[in-house]
């Protein structure tokens, strides 16, 4: 039954496409076909008219042009193809433009019976000659349409020849053998030229059947992506926020329990959040590169500061694994981006050392004229060569059915490709099943400059936050916006215990009212922070922009989201505020906000300095 219906359905495609095929040669016909015609009449004409003075009765010659100029004016007039006319009736035009050429052959064929002498050879040549030039290009003219080319050729040539072959004479015969020679090896060409002009036409149309199914395959995966980041960004926006209370309740605890020997367990917890955090994060870099919210700055680096950072960053997860780790000195200097190149060395790093057992991983660096091959070698279990097109797709894992946590999400090597691209810097993968894999990044060379010393280098690879707790020195309160209660409590539970004030509230219409009321002024807010996207679709961003200019408050806003989709990333970036993604430790919350508040704090200062010496210049000026 299945090979009966992909059979009905070949059939049925093949048909529609002979069907555009006949489409196409009629139009090459018709495309010339009032030209040819009305050329025809007029040849036709001329030829009765030479012929009158050579031929008697007359009136036979004015009765055959009539006839001719009769079939001539209705293959004019008659209703012809159009490109309107559908494409099914195809071969109902083709039959109609078959009889009608063959018609107007088989009237011409009367014509040299007329002209053809056994005594004037040379006028017979001449004209013999004449009307095989003329009926050669006309069936040159009718090669896309093989039948109009059979009815158009063989009847006007063969009444040349039959005129030449009843005269006689070896001169006639002679032209008559030509003309039949010469109509064979006519028509012969023209069935090759019209089946190279069909193949050529059904080569067109599969080649552009190809190209929309590509286009098709293509808008299915980009509909497939986009699905795929838009569940991606709602899965990770609904696990970040119960997450987030997770962290900050467990921060609490374990600063509420630091001198108690529940500590331990506290301190269990907090590393399984973490970890859980780091997959969430692993997660935001594919939105975010996604986005195009990470720009590059390359500059002059040196490879062997890079290469240190990341053997102090490794060496202790080699050692756990029982693996050696060489990072090879080079004294190489390229122009890249500092914290992207070192974040793809980090994910090719961790990745080889997931996958070997036993062995090493070594980073090396050699010069290639103005490029530097920054190779990261291992001796793990390899990649098959039918694998490594996949390696660098999202979730994607060899060897490892169970989804292993140890062994990560799969997308370590998917923000390698991103960041290949971002950074112009290929990556070429080379491998040999159980023998080992070799990844090579090219990147471009340059000369060593003296601003980039290694310390420097070294310092803006550590993490902007250090892993302790120190309460922002803020003169104020804190009015926090997040329409999740248990967040509410979480936040102010945790910030209440470094002695921050905070007034928590679900939505802009609470905070409007709570800057609105007297106590606002007796205890004025210091820094807002907003939820960016609150209940009912509303955004926070908008929200803590709104109050701000409502209340004419010169205060921070930081912005604490769970949300990863690509279109709001872009346009929190063009914002310019700050923004921590949940879930956010302790350590990074009171960071973020010690910085704001050091911030304004210097952006006071500033003011107060431009306005004393404003002042200043009022003062001294000369009356």
């Amino acid at each position: 039954m299945d090979n009966d219906v992909s059979t009905a359905r070949t059939a049925t495609v093949d048909a529609s496409l002979d069907e555009r095929v006949l489409r196409e040669h009629l139009a090459s016909v018709y495309s010339n076909h009032r030209t040819t015609v009305l050329a025809h009449l007029g040849f036709a004409t001329a030829l009765a008219i030479f012929t009158l003075f050579h031929f008697r009765p007359q009136w036979v010659i004015c009765a055959w042009l009539a006839a001719l100029a009769t079939v001539d004016l209705y293959a004019l007039f008659t209703p012809r193809w159009t490109p309107a006319a559908p494409t099914a009736e195809s071969t109902y035009w083709a039959r109609k433009y078959t009889r009608l050429v063959t018609l107007i052959s088989t009237a011409t064929a009367f014509a040299p019976f007329f002209f053809v002498s056994a005594t004037d050879l040379f006028m017979t040549t001449v004209l013999t000659v004449v009307i095989m030039g003329s009926w050669t290009r006309a069936v040159q003219a009718r090669w896309p349409l093989r039948s109009a080319m059979f009815g158009y050729g063989i009847p006007m040539m063969s009444g040349l020849i039959l005129a030449l072959a009843w005269y006689g004479g070896p001169l006639n015969w002679f032209l008559a053998g030509f003309g039949a020679v010469n109509l064979v090896l006519t028509l012969r060409a023209g069935v090759q030229q019209n089946r190279r002009l069909t193949e050529s036409l059904i080569l067109r149309f599969e080649n552009e059947a190809l190209a929309a199914r590509l286009k098709e395959q293509i808008e299915a995966t980009e509909r497939a992506s986009a699905e795929k980041t838009r569940f991606l960004a709602a899965a990770s926006h609904d696990l970040r926020q119960p997450m987030h209370a997770i962290a900050l309740f467990g921060a609490a605890m374990q600063n509420a329990l630091r001198d108690h020997p529940e500590s331990r367990n506290a301190e269990r917890l907090m590393r399984a959040v973490n970890t859980l955090g780091t997959s969430l994060d692993t997660m935001l870099d594919v939105s975010r590169l996604d986005a195009g919210i990470v720009v590059s700055d390359p500059r002059a680096l040196e490879l062997d500061a890079l290469f240190l950072a990341l053997n102090q960053t490794f060496a202790a997860q080699a050692e756990q694994r029982g693996l050696q780790l060489r990072v090879r000195a080079s004294g190489l200097w390229v122009r890249s981006d500092l914290q992207l190149l070192y974040r793809m060395l980090s994910n090719l790093i961790d990745n080889a050392l997931k996958y070997t057992r036993q062995g090493g991983v070594s980073v090396t660096a050699r010069a290639r004229g103005e490029i530097v091959w920054v190779e990261v070698r291992d001796t793990g279990i390899g990649i098959a060569s039918e694998q490594l097109s996949r390696i660098f797709e999202e979730f994607y894992q060899i060897d490892n059915p169970g989804r292993d946590r140890a062994r990560g999400l799969g997308i370590g090597l998917s923000i390698v490709k991103r960041l290949s691209r971002l950074l112009a810097h290929p990556v070429m993968v080379h491998s040999r099943p159980g023998r080992g894999t070799r990844f090579r990044l090219i990147v471009p060379a340059t000369e060593p400059v003296d601003e980039a010393q290694t310390d420097l280098l070294l310092q803006d690879l550590e993490s902007p936050v250090r892993h302790r707790f120190a309460a922002p020195e803020l003169h104020g309160r804190i009015l926090l916006i997040d329409d999740e209660a248990e967040i509410r409590v979480a936040m102010t539970e945790l910030l209440s215990a470094y002695s921050v004030d905070v007034l928590a509230v679900a939505d802009e219409a609470q905070a409007a009212e709570a800057l609105a009321s007297p106590d606002a002024k007796l205890h004025p807010f210091a820094m807002l922070l907003c939820d960016y996207r609150l209940a009912g679709g509303e955004d926070g961003l908008e929200a803590g922009l709104r109050l701000r200019e409502r209340f004419s408050l010169e205060i921070p806003l930081l912005l604490i989201t769970g949300e990863t989709s690509p279109e709001r990333l872009q346009r929190a970036r063009a914002s310019g505020m700050p923004m921590l993604f949940k879930p956010v430790s302790a350590a990074m919350l009171l960071q973020a906000m010690a910085d704001l508040a050091s911030a304004e704090v210097q952006q006071r200062a500033a003011l107060q300095t431009r306005s004393d010496f404003r002042h200043f210049g009022d003062v001294s000026s000369p009356s």
